[in-house]
């Protein structure tokens, strides 16, 4: 794949809140999707990061309460509730490891992201809702700090692409 091609693979994936109920998601994606996400790189090697996959209903609902009402991750066949690990981290990095977690376990919800493009599947990420409901929806320890909902199905991608901020607006040279 030439840079183009990687621009149009990255322009072409869009976030979808609008799911078709009647179809799943193979769990031979949701392997793909984790062993994508086993090939992002982390800090030391640690894969400070674990993912819960939800498919039940009744969980994705709760899962959707705790997103502050966001309905596509109830519509969704499987969330993946991303979360940090701090413990993996911590363990060499000490109090930094905390940030290390985070970002381990963003760029690995990244690549599932990007992974579920790959396979024609869509995603949204949510990063809004109470931590707290999260961890009381699928039993995460104390340690573990969720992320990310990454909601995924097949489904409507949306008629008009959102607007982006030239790259220019981005980039500092040297300095600020």
């Amino acid at each position: 794949m030439d840079f183009s091609e990687f621009l149009a693979f990255l322009e072409a994936r869009q976030s979808v809140r609008e799911y078709n109920a009647d179809e799943d998601v193979s769990d031979e994606e949701i392997a793909a999707i984790m062993e994508a996400a086993s090939s992002a790189p982390s800090a030391g090697n640690m894969e400070a990061w674990d993912v819960v996959v939800v498919r039940s209903e009744d969980q994705r609902e709760a899962l959707a309460g705790a997103a502050y009402g966001q309905e596509h991750i109830a519509a969704a066949p499987v969330v993946c509730v991303v979360c940090s690990n701090y413990v993996r981290s911590m363990s060499r990095y000490g109090e930094r490891g905390i940030l290390y977690a985070l970002e381990d376990a963003t760029i690995a919800c990244t690549y599932m992201m990007l992974a579920a493009h790959a396979l024609r599947l869509h995603s949204c990420w949510a990063g809004a809702f109470d931590e707290d409901a999260v961890r009381e929806v699928i039993g995460i320890p104390g340690h573990i700090r969720p992320v990310a909902l990454l909601a995924v199905g097949r489904g409507t991608v949306p008629a008009a692409r959102t607007g982006r901020m030239p790259v220019g607006e981005h980039i500092h040279r040297e300095t600020w």
